[in-house]
């Protein structure tokens, strides 16, 4: 019986396909293969591509995602140093790094039950390090006296270390506290302590203004009264320079009279006529005798 070619070649890739699924695998950039033998780990693929295998059951292949893996803790009560209550919730981002360590700790490589695994250790490094903070480094009305990322920091410090103690061949990428709260029992009790504290602060921003305001003012009066001393030396200067003027001018006027009680005259007539006036007066009062023009001097002969 002559056969189809069509069928023939067609039974050929299907092979061929088959051969390809029990012997090739192909992993992805975000993943990493782990190969058993027999359900021991062989060896790991960490390389993108295509790799080679012996079919099941001899040889089977687990992928496992290697990006970061996020998940929150539970939203529970810890206890602090200062006998306050408070509810934290933490958020952790963690990677698989050793998949040889990962895979035979989590069955056969479980995103699940390493969270599991993960959250009991988180649950724990919380409440070790809430124990070691007073409820001010957590909720202040001063924002410099809050620690939350030196606490996140050793929150994390812990997880990591207990991480490789126990051999889980996974890295703690970061761990957040994500939401905070109070019992009801104790939330009038914090808000009040939270009140004083932010009274205190108002009392210390007051009394440092007052510091300052005290020493602007204090400043302001020094160079006020360095001020008005420097006014009151310069016009004593300035008089006394005026005296020396005026001595010079008596000695000048008391050798000539007549000029004497012509300045004196002069001075007067501008006083009278600063401003606009009318005076009625008689000529030959002092200081109008002198509109009438110089007299004639004695024995001189008139016109």
């Amino acid at each position: 019986m002559k056969r189809n070619p069509i069928v023939i070649i067609i039974a050929g890739v299907l092979i061929l396909v088959f051969g390809l699924l029990l012997f090739v695998y192909q992993v992805r950039k975000s993943e990493v293969a782990v190969v058993t033998f027999f359900g021991k780990t062989d060896r790991v693929k960490t390389e993108p591509g295509p790799g080679w295998r012996l079919p099941w059951p001899i040889e089977n292949v687990y992928k496992l995602d290697q990006r970061i893996q996020n998940f929150e803790g539970k939203f529970e009560e810890t206890k602090l140093p200062d006998q306050n209550i408070l509810l934290v919730l933490t958020y952790v981002g963690w990677r698989i790094s050793d998949p040889k360590e990962f895979f035979p700790k989590f069955a056969g490589g479980s995103i699940e039950e390493a969270e599991k695994a993960l959250e009991g250790l988180v649950r724990s490094a919380k409440n070790e390090v809430a124990g070691q903070h007073p409820l001010a480094d957590f909720i202040s009305a001063d924002e410099k006296q809050m620690k939350f990322s030196q606490i996140e920091k050793e929150i994390e410090d812990r997880v990591q270390q207990q991480v490789k103690e126990h051999h889980y061949g996974l890295e703690i990428k970061f761990v957040q506290i994500k939401k905070i709260g109070l019992p009801e029992s104790n939330t009038q009790t914090v808000f009040d302590r939270m009140t004083s504290e932010r009274q205190k602060y108002i009392s210390k921003i007051q009394s440092e203004g007052e510091e300052a305001a005290t020493k602007i003012k204090s400043a302001a009066n020094r160079q006020s009264a360095e001020m008005i001393a420097d006014a009151d030396a310069q016009a004593l200067q300035i008089k006394g320079q005026g005296e020396a003027e005026a001595i010079k001018s008596l000695a000048i006027l008391q050798q000539n009279p007549e000029l004497a009680n012509f300045n004196m005259k002069i001075s007067a007539l501008e006083q009278l006529l600063k401003e606009k006036s009318t005076l009625i007066l008689d000529q030959s009062t002092p200081p109008l005798d002198l509109l009438q023009g110089p007299k004639p001097a004695t024995g001189a002969p008139s016109k």
